[in-house]
């Protein structure tokens, strides 16, 4: 995996924002499109803010989300309204194409309705051109918690979580993430130190470290990252 320090989270969001804009142009280059997936956070918010200002070739994206929590679609930790007031409008991403989770829907049909949207637009089984990642301080990623059942799903490519944080979520599986052509991890801030230095030793202990690493990059700030 290759990693790379920032000195601050600003400084993390601006390299995290020029990788996406690099290999959405490589996506596009060699496929035609990019079919990505973000997570949500508040320095996952500001590389994408940095994003819209290097303007990528937006008709040729496919933008679907990494997970999402079970909750009103007016509350403010659902992340696919803050993906969309960043990335959606008239001179950015059309509507059409920021496939949200549908939360809204019951969660026993939702996660197959999801999957099979996946597999339409990126193949059976899908393969997304990018992933990008954050990490907890548990070690979770996605909503790949520790202890959660989700995390030994090998036969969907979505899933359902058990309550986390108070949530239930929706949450892309290891088969989906570990299929994809480019994977960015995003971590910054000193409480993610310990789990950092043990992803970066591969540690399958946590959910993290169960990510495969040959065609990830890890941005990282310098309170993050570990030694």
């Amino acid at each position: 995996m290759r990693l790379t320090v920032e000195p601050t989270d600003a400084d993390a969001a601006r390299a995290a924002a020029e990788f996406l804009s690099e290999r959405i142009a490589e996506a596009v280059q060699e496929r035609g499109r990019c079919v990505l997936a973000l997570s949500g956070g508040r320095t996952p918010w500001s590389a994408l803010a940095r994003l819209v200002e290097m303007n990528p070739p937006w008709r040729a994206i496919e933008l679907f989300q990494v997970d999402e929590r079970v909750v009103a679609a007016d509350d403010p930790r659902r992340n696919a309204s803050r993906l969309s007031s960043i990335l959606v409008s008239a001179d950015r991403l059309e509507a059409a194409r920021f496939h949200p989770m549908p939360v809204d829907a019951p969660l026993a049909t939702s996660a197959l309705s999801y999957q099979e949207l996946l597999c339409a637009t990126a193949g059976t089984p899908p393969v997304l051109d990018v992933v990008q990642l954050g990490l907890g301080a548990d070690g979770h990623t996605a909503s790949l918690t520790p202890g959660d059942p989700l995390c030994e799903v090998t036969d969907a490519e979505v899933g359902v979580s058990q309550s986390y944080e108070g949530t239930v979520r929706l949450s892309l599986t290891f088969p989906a993430i570990n299929r994809a052509r480019a994977v960015l991890w995003l971590v910054t801030g000193s409480e993610k130190r310990p789990a950092l230095a043990r992803l970066l030793a591969k540690n399958s202990s946590i959910p993290a470290g169960r990510v495969r690493q040959e065609h990830a990059t890890l941005i990282a700030d310098r309170a993050a990252a570990p030694g």
